[in-house]
């Protein structure tokens, strides 16, 4: 196994995880690709760019502040400016930033100090608070030798980019550099990635549990955010909780909407475990499926096997997405109004990084999967009731041979969530129409047998086959529907 899972306590009697050698071997990723690069120093103020550059948080709410802001100058260490009394904190608790610098002769705090930005323009910009910030970096530079070099910068604000032009320095974009250096991960940060997954895997056996009809979507996103944070989850980022006719299209948000007998029901739970991050759906059916979700769910699954089938160091993107259909063969007008819905992403300190597999892009800019990249795979099919859907999504890890999936809750068939109810005739079939007056019996079968024509047979609840057999229901044969067929 290449990611075990370990406890997420420290313990004097087992080898797990080494935070020490996560931030040792983070900084040195970025410094290497620096090196490599014609560029002076590179500046962040991205927070999760930040936190791999400087091992650095300070909670979730200043997110999106774009507040803080660190650079790694060529031949030295991360400076960190960081919110008021932040700074303080680092410099007693964070000590790997003040440390090489001290033993450098530049002082005692050179890597931790308080720095602010324009709180996204909240701040008057007759305060001057871009031109500081643009002066604090100048003297950073001035300091390794790197005056008038050209600075990568992953976000900025305007005012901040037009000072440090005027301070007389070339802004390119640095962001390439950071994605380079987080495409491959380290050992402890596929295990953080593990760890937040298996959290993931208890919030699908709660949310199982929970779900049913006659409860909304926003109670399942309560069930899911409770189970991670009690489990330690740093961030719930977001739970997409889809249901019924809200399948198709696919919304990306939930709702209040009550849940109701036979509906799909699919959910995207993303949360943060020590910064790293899951992407990770399920669908279910709840109470009963019909035989138009289950085969949507049956194309969802084939179309994701079929390209775990083929990831292994080697394969580009290009190659995984040319398994996948064309928007138009599942109801969109080109790629882009498809876009995300058969889709790959790198999964790290952020929920999209490298690789990317999309049908958009993968042709005109292929890139080759390496071992010890990790990322998800997503895929989805619209039912042929014109309101259903299916969705998926794995997380792999690239190993030397093949990979390895890290989202562990069962996903090979559709589970069906819910109660069993009883008829008098025994179970009710969980493969059932919504609209109850269309599973009458057909013409020529005794509906009032006594036997159950679900569970207790092994028969298919709707059509007497066997139901593990692969069998089409009505035919007798193999059901050889094509992803576009069923999707029409």
């Amino acid at each position: 196994m290449v990611s075990p899972t370990y406890g997420t306590n420290a313990v004097d009697w087992e080898s797990r995880l080494d935070l020490d050698r996560l931030r040792r071997e983070r900084l040195a990723r970025l410094k290497a690709e620096l090196d490599r690069s014609d560029l002076g120093a590179l500046l962040t103020f991205d927070f999760h760019n930040i936190r791999y550059m400087t091992a650095t948080h300070i909670g979730t709410w200043a997110m999106d502040k774009m507040i803080r802001f660190a650079i790694l100058p060529r031949g030295g260490d991360p400076v960190l400016w960081d919110f008021g009394s932040a700074a303080r904190h680092h410099q007693l608790q964070s000590t790997w930033l003040d440390e090489p610098h001290a033993a450098a002769g530049r002082g005692e705090h050179y890597g931790a100090r308080a720095g602010i930005s324009t709180l996204r323009g909240a701040i008057s910009p007759g305060a001057g608070r871009a031109a500081d910030v643009a002066a604090k970096v100048a003297q950073v530079m001035r300091d390794f030798g790197l005056d008038g070099q050209a600075i990568g910068v992953d976000i900025v604000e305007p005012p901040v980019l037009f000072a440090l032009e005027a301070a007389g320095f070339h802004v390119v974009d640095g962001q390439q550099l950071f994605l380079e250096a987080r495409r491959i991960k380290t050992g402890d940060e596929i295990g953080l990635l593990t760890q937040a997954a298996s959290m993931v895997d208890a919030a699908y056996e709660n949310l199982y549990e929970f779900l049913r009809p006659g409860v909304r979507e926003n109670e399942c996103v309560g069930v899911v955010s409770k189970t991670l944070y009690d489990l330690g989850s740093e961030h719930v980022e977001g739970v997409n909780a889809i249901s019924g006719e809200r399948c198709s299209p696919h919304p990306h948000v939930f709702t209040d909407r009550l849940i109701r007998p036979g509906d799909p029901a699919f959910f995207d739970i993303l949360h943060s475990h020590m910064g790293y991050r899951t992407c990770y759906y399920r669908t279910f059916a709840v109470g009963s499926a019909s035989r138009a979700q289950r085969d949507a769910y049956t194309i969802c699954r084939e179309l994701m096997d079929r390209a775990i089938d083929i990831v292994k160091p080697g394969v580009t993107t290009a190659d995984v997405v040319a398994l996948w259909p064309t928007a138009q063969e599942f109801g969109f007008a080109n790629e882009e109004a498809a876009f995300a819905l058969q889709y790959g992403h790198g999964v790290g300190l952020s929920i999209w990084e490298r690789p990317i597999f999309s049908r958009l892009t993968s042709f005109d800019s292929p890139e080759t999967l390496e071992e010890g990249m990790v990322f998800a795979l997503e895929t989805y099919w619209p039912a042929a009731d014109g309101w259903g859907a299916a969705r998926i999504e794995e997380e792999v890890v690239v190993t030397a041979t093949g990979c390895e999936v890290i989202t562990k809750f069962p996903a090979e068939e559709l589970l069906v969530a819910g109660k069993r109810y009883f008829t008098t005739g025994g179970h009710l079939p969980t493969m059932r129409d919504s609209q109850s007056h269309l599973n009458r019996a057909p013409r020529g079968t005794d509906a009032d047998s006594g036997t159950d024509a679900d569970a207790d047979s092994g028969t298919d609840a709707d059509s007497g086959t066997d139901a593990d057999s692969g069998t089409d229901a009505e035919s007798g044969t193999r059901n050889s529907s094509t992803p576009a067929e069923v999707g029409a």
